[in-house]
């Protein structure tokens, strides 16, 4: 069955049973026509529960309009309302496509250097170069940035200090090294003992 409004914000939400998507996200971008395949949102909708984790949806429903305008296929699956583009950033593509085709998709354009797989419920079929086994992007650990202008000033003061500190005690002789460091330890045990008081 196939649903129809001419914006997404019009769509009758008592038939809206996909509880992890919205018409907002399914319409077509532009003008927000939408239109709603239920068998495909089936599909879609048990895609999501088999991986357990959110699907970027880059594109759904397409007008003929904006499929124009975004040089899309003549006979597009995306104007039926069967086609959906998803973001591969959270998910392995190749587990992905296992459990799509489970879920009952059978149209593959593989766009790995665009990071999207583009799956429809068509006709069995499939374009582009699908994502080499072994070159699955992982997420990298960033560096640890200040949350703060104020922390990152604290940061570079102390640092600043440190590396002054401990020039100057590079320069003493070796007795007198050792005399500025216990000297060091002691001011710091007092500043410890004067702020538990």
């Amino acid at each position: 069955m196939k649903i129809f409004a001419l914006h997404y914000s019009k769509f009758p939400m008592e038939q809206w049973d996909w509880p992890s998507f919205s018409p907002r996200e399914m319409g077509s971008k532009g003008e927000g026509e939408l239109l709603i395949d239920t068998a495909a949102m089936d599909s879609l909708q048990a895609l999501r529960d088999k991986l357990d984790k959110p699907m970027i949806i880059t594109s759904a429903y397409r007008s003929v309009a904006h499929n124009k305008r975004v040089g899309g296929a003549r006979a597009s699956k995306h104007m039926e309302a069967i086609a959906f583009d998803v973001r591969m950033d959270n998910h392995d593509p190749h587990m992905f496509e296992a459990a799509a085709r489970k879920a009952g998709f059978c149209g593959f354009g593989y766009y790995p250097r665009s990071g999207f797989m583009h799956i429809d419920t068509g006709p069995e079929r499939s374009w582009g170069n699908p994502w080499p086994v072994n070159d699955i992007a992982l997420p990298q650990e960033p560096r640890k940035q200040p949350e703060t202008v104020k922390e990152d000033t604290e940061a570079q003061a102390a640092a600043g200090a440190g590396v002054a500190g401990a020039m100057a005690i590079g320069d003493l002789a070796p007795t007198a090294q050792l005399v500025a460091v216990g000297a060091g330890a002691l001011f710091i045990g007092y500043l410890l003992w004067k702020r538990t008081r």
